[in-house]
């Protein structure tokens, strides 16, 4: 990684600052921010005396309180210059640093940030070899600043001519596109003849990426001409792509996406799609129009409550205080509730006949099914099916549709976020055949206990369990209600509310709430 690095036996105790993600090479000036109180301590301890302290990079950046474990062991001994108090608590400081030093010994706590280091003694020979390598090095540099940073102005002052051999790579090294762990390495080097092979092989690597990089853009535009810039932002990553030959990966979303596919319980068939599907969106530009399609696709696929279940409560005292709080009178209908919670009580099970109230509108149809939502303690959807034409509503659209979506059984679990909802299906009888297909057709699998347990939605195109769902119904006249799914369904109707009972939820209900 880096030759010996040769102390002297001077040891010296300096205020220290450990930085998050710079290195500092000796003999360049640049300014900080500080912020974390010891590191503020430890700059002001430095202005009370003669304005030294040590300077050493973290290993990892996003440590906010560094221990010995987290410093690298060589660091830069330099002067403040100046200090700049911001209003925001922070302070920027100029900092010179001027020579390498070994961390031996660090302490971090109260009252500031200190560190005992010996100077690092760095060879200063100037052999012919080391001569004429720092002048190849000038002229790449030189180079490299037109070609790579695009500076045109001053070249020749900042490709330092008069910087000696030894300290030339020091000067450069800041300004070259390193990780934080590369230049670390760079400073741990003592040999001036391998920091400037380091820096000259850096230089020539940057300037043959750059030239890569305009035959990429050169290629792009040749393609597209004068086309909508996010059109070439795309058309650029392709190009990459072929000239790498792979694919790019590595993307946050990517890591984000397969975490969540760990963590989420599908099915077998659901996630073998789901990896099917990352393994494309892996291959495709970001931002393009497809990538978008998958994950709109694989987002469904693991926001569907696949395993979540709530526990029902078959309390029926409890049941009947919820119905009467919320309801007055409906005494038959309230007891017809009471009766099938007691029998789904017995059976340790709700799967039975389909309960469809019918009644005119504000008889209390739907808040009638939230109570008994609320009586097994199941979270509660509804679904509105007035005026519902099209098939699609209810299967979803299939995929190769722009701006499908799964229908609206897929949504409401998605809602809900639970398998076993209390789902009301409003207003069925007012689902009409169109050129689209026939809508109460497809209720009819999602009605029936037989088959809604492999149900599958277009979009979706994987089978979901809708066995565990309690569905409920309401309609306003029970003969425009469709003969097949009226079959499959216990009417029970509700009237209109007498004068006495008017009169009463007034009292009761509505003016409290004035």
């Amino acid at each position: 990684m880096s030759d010996p690095i040769s102390n002297s036996s001077k040891k010296i105790r300096l205020p220290m600052l450990p930085m998050r993600d710079i290195v500092v090479f000796p003999h360049m000036t640049a300014p900080f921010f500080i912020g974390r109180p010891l590191s503020i301590a430890a700059l002001e301890e430095a202005l009370s005396k003669d304005r030294k302290i040590f300077v050493v990079a973290q290993e990892d950046p996003l440590v906010e309180e560094p221990e010995e474990k987290n410093l690298f062991r060589v660091g830069t001994v330099g002067r403040v210059l100046q200090i700049m108090r911001l209003h925001n608590g922070t302070i920027k400081a100029l900092f010179e640093a001027q020579s390498r030093a070994r961390l031996l010994q660090v302490r971090l706590t109260e009252p500031f940030y200190s560190a005992m280091i010996s100077p690092v003694l760095e060879r200063e020979d100037e052999d012919p070899e080391i001569v004429a390598l720092s002048k190849n090095v000038r002229n790449e540099f030189k180079r490299y600043l037109k070609e790579v940073k695009r500076h045109t102005e001053g070249i020749e002052k900042l490709a330092i001519d008069s910087e000696a051999p030894h300290r030339l790579a020091d000067r450069i090294a800041p300004l070259l596109n390193m990780d934080l762990e590369k230049k670390q390495t760079l400073l741990e080097i003592t040999d001036p003849r391998r920091r400037l092979e380091i820096v000259y092989e850096r230089m020539l690597e940057e300037s043959e990426f750059k030239k890569v990089e305009r035959k990429l853009k050169e290629r792009v535009q040749g393609q597209i001409g004068k086309t909508q810039k996010e059109y070439y932002l795309n058309e650029q990553i392709k190009a990459i792509h072929k000239e790498l030959g792979q694919g790019e990966d590595g993307k946050a979303d990517q890591e984000e996406y397969e975490k969540r596919l760990e963590e989420t319980p599908l099915s077998h068939e659901a996630r073998e799609v789901a990896e099917k599907e990352l393994k494309k969106l892996k291959m495709m530009p970001p931002m393009s129009a497809e990538a978008n399609v998958v994950r709109n696709y694989v987002d469904w696929l693991l926001d569907m409550p696949w395993g979540h279940k709530t526990e029902d409560r078959f309390d029926l005292d409890a049941a009947e205080k919820i119905l009467n709080q919320g309801h007055y009178g409906l005494d038959k209908i309230k007891e017809r509730i009471i009766e099938y919670l007691a029998v789904a009580q017995k059976v340790g099970s709700l799967k039975g006949p389909i309960i469809c109230l019918v009644g005119p509108p504000g008889v209390g149809k739907t808040s009638l099914a939230r109570s008994v939502a609320d009586a097994l303690g199941r979270n509660f959807a509804r679904m509105s099916l007035g005026g519902v034409r099209d098939e699609a509503e209810i299967r979803g659209h299939r995929r190769t549709y722009v701006g499908a979506m799964p229908g609206k059984i897929i949504q409401s679990l998605r809602k809900v976020k639970s398998k076993n909802p209390l789902l009301l299906l409003d207003e069925v009888d007012k689902l009409t055949r169109g050129v689209m297909g026939d809508p109460s057709s497809a209720l009819l699998e999602v009605l029936d206990p037989e088959q809604n347990h492999t149900f599958m939605d277009h979009y979706l195109e994987v089978e979901f369990d809708l066995s565990d769902v309690l569905f409920f119904c309401t309609a306003n006249v029970a003969q425009d209600i469709p003969p097949a799914l009226q079959d499959r369904m216990e009417v029970i109707n509700l009237s209109g509310y007498t004068e006495l009972e008017k009169v009463h939820i007034l009292k009761k209900h509505l003016l409290p709430k004035q």
